[in-house]
């Protein structure tokens, strides 16, 4: 991991020295200046992630230095140090964008306190930002269409949005689930505070208990410094946890506390943290298989699920096709810089066609990757290159992986034999087990209407 970049600035050798020795030691890559010209120079060369900056330097004063770092680079951190605080000198530097104003002398210790939670507070405003400005840039419509189906769906969303109430959205993998959660935030009663996201599929139980709740210094091996957790980062704001299903057992009790008393600790604290988020969760998890299965918390489950929304599968909303196909080609185009491409008639029938096991977000790479490879503007039947399909969808399956050969033909098998997992399985001349292996690694979900395959089954896993 990259380590961040502080510049000390101060014209006193000895300060310079045991503030260098002192972040080095704590992880940080740590260089330094005595004057105006040798500080500007560094901050154009390195770019640091903050300034440890002193006030009275022997050729300017910190109120010089301050605009001139902020034009090398606006969203660098200023810590300003002095030997002769005021109330007027803070007030002052912090007009020039200080991020921190300290009096000298500064116990290194809890400079290095402060260095951590401006860093902390620079990150998630850097995040924010960036989440704004992909926002602004392709901000998507989860209710394009005039199915039934999503005109239900946007009817009951209108119905809660507001609400604070834990939100549990359930759908197949590229339904649409995070545009659903952002669009949650972006329109309840919380979108000027943060939105913080995380896939919680494949993360180990360490990693998700930092990611979610931060960790202190030593907490572990590799703990050099404090952490912020995404709970610090979103309170007051949404917590969007993708995939929770795939959340490690041992995980799920903390996170139940945290929604029932909207407390939390950090690895390697003994204080209470206070975080006022409101949930939002995504799964394609049938929940209740899991919970049967002892690999979900039941009190939990019923926290998180007081309002459940589903996201139907495209082929499920076979009408909104076309008008959804044409979104996105627009924003492709105008991604590719390619303005004015659409679809022909023939192009529409063959999406309309098509299973889409990948859903809305294989559409999207289905049309992304088309006009890429198409000379012309009008997308046809000819056109299109699916990932997965049949020939008569123009696959081409000289340009498939053996992985996406596998995942089509394991896709294929348990469509036509109706979900039945053990006729699928022989059908393929692998065992059940083997082919629940398969559908973990794939993250083939099964159809609904077999549930009962799971029910019958001891040995079975949830894929």
């Amino acid at each position: 991991m990259t380590r961040n970049r502080i510049l000390v600035v101060d014209d006193e050798p000895s300060i310079r020295m045991a503030i260098r020795r002192f972040l080095t030691g704590a992880g940080f890559e740590v260089s330094d200046a005595d004057n105006r010209a040798s500080a500007l120079s560094q901050a154009r060369k390195e770019r640091p992630d903050a300034i440890i900056l002193d006030y009275q330097l022997r050729d300017c004063t910190a109120l010089d230095l301050l605009p001139q770092f902020k034009m090398i680079d606006a969203s660098v951190a200023v810590i300003v140090l002095t030997a002769h605080g005021s109330v007027e000198l803070a007030v002052s530097a912090i007009k020039e964008g200080a991020e921190q104003f300290l009096t000298k002398p500064v116990e290194l210790p809890t400079l290095l306190v402060i260095l951590n939670r401006t860093l902390d507070t620079q990150r998630s405003r850097q995040a924010d930002q960036a989440d704004r400005k992909k926002e602004s840039r392709d901000v998507l419509d989860p209710f394009i269409g005039t199915s039934a189906r999503i005109k239900q769906l946007e009817s009951d969303v209108q119905k809660v949005v507001s609400t604070d109430r834990p939100i549990l959205i359930q759908g197949e993998t590229g339904t649409g689930k995070g545009i659903l959660g952002n669009w949650l935030h972006r329109n309840g009663r919380r979108h000027q505070e943060p939105f913080v996201d995380l896939n919680c599929a494949g993360l180990s139980k360490d990693f998700l208990e930092s990611e979610l709740f931060g960790h202190e210094r030593g907490a572990f091996t590799g703990a050099v410094q404090a952490k912020q957790g995404l709970l610090d980062l979103a309170h007051r704001g949404t917590l969007f946890l993708d995939e929770i299903g795939d959340v490690d057992p041992q995980v799920q009790p903390k996170l139940l506390k945290v929604l029932e008393e909207k407390r939390f600790r950090r690895l390697g604290d003994v204080k209470d943290r206070t975080a006022d988020v409101r949930l939002v969760a995504a799964t394609h998890h049938d929940m209740n298989l899991l919970v049967r299965s002892h690999r979900f918390r039941e009190d939990l489950y019923f926290r998180i699920s007081t309002i459940v929304l589903h996201l139907p599968a495209l082929r499920e909303r076979v009408e909104d096709i076309e008008v959804l196909a044409a979104d996105i080609l627009a924003r492709v185009a105008h991604e590719l810089g390619r303005p004015g491409a659409s679809l022909a008639e023939s192009g529409v029938r063959a999406l309309q066609e098509y299973s889409w096991p990948g859903n809305i977000r294989e559409l999207k790479n289905v049309l992304e990757r088309s006009l890429l490879l198409s000379d012309r503007n009008e997308i046809r039947r000819g056109d299109l290159r699916f990932g997965q399909g049949s020939s008569d969808t123009a696959t081409d399956d000289s340009r498939l992986t053996l992985t996406d050969v596998e995942a089509r033909h394991i896709t294929r098998a348990l469509k036509e034999e109706d979900g039945n997992v053990e006729r699928a399985a022989k059908r393929l001349g692998v065992t059940r087990n083997t082919l629940y292996y398969k559908m973990r690694k794939h993250r083939i979900a099964l159809p609904k209407d077999s549930k009962t395959v799971f029910e019958n089954s001891k040995s079975a896993q949830v894929p």
